[in-house]
């Protein structure tokens, strides 16, 4: 459909810029009476009218972007004119640095930033390398015994020890790791439940009491000045900055912990077990990701952070960023009023053909080939851009590499079931088990 010929479907609106075009209240009927995802109707409306669209369920438009230079522009350039208002996992996390704005979110950023880059990273590089080690190692005995184990379920496993490694200095137990499944509990309820605080809260009471139990001992523990076999932690860095920053009480303590076990593990976990979804039906990528340079070769990190990139831009650890509009602007030559909603979507932009030739296909390859992908910085970010970037990006891919380095030349798995559908919640995951079995140990 020409939007330029349309001109009732364009919401008019005050400015120097042109009507966002509008879908036509048909096509969010049509979605409804479907009883259809969200996704289905954002990649309905990208279709007809492009990367700057607006569509109605309510009465005021909301705007849908995926265009390259908006993405920028949003997330990047402009920051303070489209803003977070809250997160949907706020039940969860609390006042942590990902639901936190302003001022606050400011302060409580500047003081995890250093933890997740440069030499901050290099704290947690050896407590990353043990966590795969573990994992190698009950990888080995499945393999050994021919023992069928969930993929999904593996991947949860390594990331949280690795998280949890980084935020104790202690590895995971059995007892820790039982307690904090709450955490994935509440995050899969998230989208189901009630809409008003308190029922919400009632229903995952138990969940939320257990996640704050395991914290509670935890900061405790690093108060105590005990640091676990790796030396201090994250948390040790939380505690530090409560004797001098009245902000910190235990409350944030508590919900910065949290914010970093769900971003720290959930993410990464959900990636790796698409990646293993993907070799299962691309085993090609797999073999020509370790044909690549030699063992601990630069050439061949490299060739495996692409199968990684490569997942994400399918399956971004964030498929949906909300965002919404403070002031007047004008965007992509597009009129914005004060107010409006913005739904910025790294999964439409990644697979859009006019930027990802074939977008569908699982291609590693663009992550390593000149020209491969498009240079535009808002064409692939699936930890977000700009001052609100995930923080943990840096963390997310190193434990991904170190861990698929450890296990790709030991184990190709035979699934003996994989998920159909996709659920688009907090992250987008596989719906369903991902039983397997190691079918090539190490010999």
């Amino acid at each position: 459909m020409d939007a330029e010929a349309t001109s009732d479907s364009l919401t008019q609106v005050p400015g120097t810029g042109r009507a966002v075009p509008e879908a036509e209240p048909e096509l969010v009927r049509q979605w409804r009476s479907e009883g259809g995802e969200l996704l289905e109707l954002l990649s309905r409306v990208r279709e007809r009218l492009g990367g700057v669209a607006a569509f109605r369920v309510g009465a005021a438009p909301t705007v849908l972007v995926t265009d390259p230079g908006a993405v920028q522009h949003v997330l990047a350039r402009h920051p303070d004119r489209y803003v977070k208002r809250s997160h949907r996992a706020r039940l969860l996390i609390g006042d942590g640095v990902l639901s936190a704005t302003g001022a606050a979110w400011k302060s409580q950023r500047r003081l995890l930033q250093s933890q997740f880059t440069g030499p901050g990273m290099r704290r947690y590089e050896h407590r990353i390398t043990e966590a795969a080690r573990t994992t190698a190692g009950r990888w080995d005995g499945y393999a050994r015994t021919g023992q069928t184990f969930d993929v999904g379920r593996e991947m949860r496993r390594f990331a949280l020890d690795a998280i949890w490694r980084s935020l104790t200095g202690h590895p995971l137990d059995d007892g820790t790791e039982r307690e904090l499944d709450a955490v994935a509990a509440v995050a899969t309820a998230l989208p189901t439940l009630p809409a008003d605080v308190t029922d919400a809260q009632d229903a995952v009471a138990a969940d939320l009491a257990r996640i704050d139990a395991v914290a509670r001992h935890a900061v405790e523990a690093a108060r105590s000045g005990a640091a676990g076999p790796d030396g201090p932690g994250l948390l040790h860095v939380l505690t530090d900055a409560a004797a001098e920053r009245p902000e910190y009480t235990d409350r944030l303590i508590r919900d910065e912990m949290v914010t970093l076990l769900v971003a720290g593990h959930e993410t990464t976990a959900t990636t790796l077990t698409w990646l293993y979804l993907l070799l299962d039906r691309h085993p090609g990528a797999r073999e020509q990701a370790l044909a690549t340079g030699g063992e601990g070769s630069e050439q061949r990190r490299q060739a495996v952070q692409a199968l990684v990139h490569e997942t994400l831009r399918l399956y971004p650890s964030a498929w949906i960023l909300p965002r919404h509009a403070t002031e007047d602007d004008t965007l992509a030559g597009y009129t914005v009023e004060a107010g409006t909603d913005i739904l910025v979507c790294p999964y439409l932009t990644h697979r859009d053909p006019g930027l990802w030739p074939d977008p569908e296909h699982f291609g590693p390859e663009r992550f390593t080939a000149p020209d491969g992908r498009p240079a535009h910085p808002g064409a692939y970010f699936p930890f977000g851009i700009g001052p609100r970037a995930c923080l943990g990006l840096q963390f997310a891919l190193r434990e991904s590499t170190v861990l698929l380095e450890h296990l790709l030349p030991a184990h190709t798995l035979a699934f003996s079931a994989t998920p159909t559908k996709t659920l688009f919640g907090i992250t987008v995951r596989p719906d369903g088990p991902t039983p397997a079995t190691s079918v090539r140990p190490r010999t």
